[in-house]
């Protein structure tokens, strides 16, 4: 079961989870000041209210544990990373916390009731998620689908194999349609002796996914219409694994479904509110990272002498199929496409200079591009701007992919929340996939949950080179 906010598709199982959390983080603050002052009523009373302090902490703890992925329905860390992370961002809103008690005094409560609030909080997410996965991992929460066709688009469904991809749903199985292939496992298939809307009943079907092959031969109309009257959800599979897997399955994609459904919205309050998100944003962004700024551009300075270029300006593709000069800072040699051939960059690059391959893993190199945003040519969140060469070749092979333009490009995006760093076609058609599901489902909220996970990317370094 999912729930769809604002563009954000979200799991029953993860609204569940945060709410719950959310309850424990509000009451780990009143649990604090209790068990600390116990003995002493009075310096219980002189502190004053503790619900502000529980708001407080409440929203920072939330805010910390969506910015390293642990309310995305895509993460995959095992047990070690999983409590490696409910640590650090525990630990992380708690010093956000601390800090802002000095911009706003009248919220200290003492090292003793933070410190405890901080254990309490670990302890009960901790509680909380062995719980609510052994629930999750039964069939309570999930709806129960049946596939009508068991073709070639059939098997997208069926090759669905990560649980988070499994998450919101029970896969019963599949009705062959009449004259077709079966290319699902033939002991998946039901028969349909007593008609579509009886098997259903039998199976106890809450949703029913259309994935026929040939959509123009036998559409069952008739028996599709009495199983959406008896309170069924109808949905075809490019919708299906929009919602369950979060991308636009290229090799599925009819013009039509992009035509007739819905998403893709561009009215001017959707631009206005991307706007000022980007400045405000980036204007924060540029304060609160001046000091790594200029520590990066003296370091690039020491490692390549004082003649070095600190910025390299590269053209790129973005919106409208307009070109614009992407701003970066330095990471590779001078030399690093003498022959003034695109490159794409690989795992280790030798041409990356030592500076360079830290400011890469960590995303600094990306900076810059604050300027970008602020000159209107680029988004904080949108697809990443390809060059000129890749984008010539990657449209005359890759189906839609010249659709990815039709907003601004972005520093961060669904596609590198969710995907690794692309450096081949096979990746730009794997991230392509994300970047139709952005652009098909954008909104003001998408945009902060994605700059909020961006920070697990940060953090831990995922698929930088």
């Amino acid at each position: 079961m999912h729930l769809r906010l604002r563009g954000c598709c979200v799991h029953v199982s993860i609204a569940a989870l945060a709410i719950t959390e959310s309850v424990f983080f509000l009451l780990a603050m009143f649990v604090a000041v209790a068990l600390r002052f116990a003995a002493d009523a009075d310096a219980m009373e002189s502190i004053g209210p503790v619900w502000p302090r529980a708001v407080v902490f409440d929203a920072a703890c939330l805010l910390s544990f969506t910015s390293f992925g642990l309310y995305s329905a895509r993460q995959r860390a095992r047990m070690v990373g999983l409590s490696l992370r409910v640590v650090t961002a525990v630990m992380l809103g708690t010093a956000a916390v601390i800090v802002g008690c000095y911009l706003f005094p009248n919220l200290w409560a003492g090292r003793g009731v933070f410190a405890i609030a901080a254990a309490f909080a670990i302890f009960s997410a901790y509680a909380t998620r062995i719980v609510l996965t052994r629930v999750v991992d039964s069939t309570l929460l999930k709806r129960r689908v049946l596939v009508y066709g068991a073709g070639k688009r059939a098997t997208a469904v069926a090759n669905l194999r990560r649980r988070t991809d499994r998450r919101g749903h029970v896969l019963i199985g599949f009705v062959r349609p009449d004259g077709e292939e079966v290319a699902v496992p033939p002991e998946a298939v039901h028969a349909c002796d007593g008609g579509l809307p009886d098997l259903c009943r039998r199976l106890k079907i809450d949703e029913l996914v259309i994935a026929m092959d040939d959509r123009r031969r036998q559409f069952p109309l008739g028996p599709l219409l009495e199983c959406r009257l008896a309170g069924l959800e109808i949905t075809d599979v490019v919708s299906f694994l929009e919602r369950e897997t979060g991308v636009v399955r290229v090799d599925l994609l009819n013009p039509a479904w992009m035509i007739f459904g819905g998403g893709f919205k561009r009215d001017l309050m959707r631009r206005l509110s991307s706007r000022v998100l980007d400045v405000a944003a980036s204007l924060l962004i540029l304060v609160v990272s001046s000091p790594l700024i200029l520590l990066t551009m003296a370091a690039i300075k020491i490692e390549g002498g004082p003649n070095c270029a600190l910025f390299y300006r590269q053209r790129r593709i973005g919106y409208g199929g307009q070109m614009f000069n992407l701003l970066k800072f330095r990471s590779m040699r001078a030399d690093a496409e003498a022959q003034g051939l695109a490159i794409w960059a690989q795992p280790n690059d030798p041409r990356t200079t030592r500076v360079g391959a830290m400011i890469r893993k960590l995303r600094i190199d990306e900076l810059p591009q604050i300027f970008n945003v602020l000159c209107g040519h680029m988004s904080l969140v949108g697809p990443r701007p390809e060059r000129p060469q890749f984008v010539d070749d990657l449209a005359r092979k890759i189906p839609y992919y010249a659709q990815r333009h039709s907003v601004k490009p972005g520093i961060t995006g669904w596609a590198q929340v969710c995907y690794p760093y692309g450096s081949s076609e096979h990746d730009a058609l794997q991230k392509l996939q994300y970047d139709l599901y952005y652009i098909k489902n954008s909104s003001l909220l998408f945009d902060i949950a994605i700059i909020l996970q961006t920070a697990e990317v940060v953090f831990w370094g995922k698929g930088a080179r």
